[in-house]
């Protein structure tokens, strides 16, 4: 009942975190990374970018790429993407924990226009995750019939 708008925040943030993580575990290759759609989108992909993400809008680290993001490499593993995407999360979440105001700006890569609020940065990664996280439902139902969180 006392808890703070960050609280609230990080923890919609992060139930759909555990969303997506989950939506990996179990699938096999080629299944993992194997488009569902024509655009491309897989479930690898999909965490994959989501890591990037964090790190992007939290950590202040630069993507020159957004493309590649969604495309898992042969070398990638689903074990591999998911202790990427966790440790990501991690990081991203030790930062949060330090914001005292959430009108202040994020950090991030330096670039032209002001830096958004950190309460707008995750306004958008609850939007951000919550989007992908509902693609990773429909491929993984198509993949092997699973649905639910």
């Amino acid at each position: 009942m006392t808890a703070s708008e960050k609280d609230i925040l990080l923890g919609i943030l992060d139930g759909l975190r555990s969303s997506i993580a989950n939506k990996v575990v179990g699938v096999p290759e080629p299944q993992v990374r194997t488009a569902g759609v024509p655009s491309g989108t897989n479930l690898l992909g999909l965490l994959k970018h989501l890591a990037r993400v964090e790190r992007f809008y939290f950590l202040g680290e630069d993507v020159g790429d957004w493309d590649a993001t969604m495309r898992p490499s042969e070398e990638d593993t689903v074990e591999g993407v998911l202790a990427d995407y966790r440790e990501a999360v991690q990081r991203a979440n030790r930062v949060i924990d330090a914001w005292q105001d959430l009108a202040l700006p994020a950090p991030r890569p330096p670039r032209p226009g002001a830096a958004p609020s950190m309460r707008r940065v995750l306004a958008h990664m609850i939007e951000e995750t919550g989007r992908h996280a509902g693609h990773a439902d429909i491929l993984r139902e198509r993949i092997d019939g699973s649905t639910g969180r």
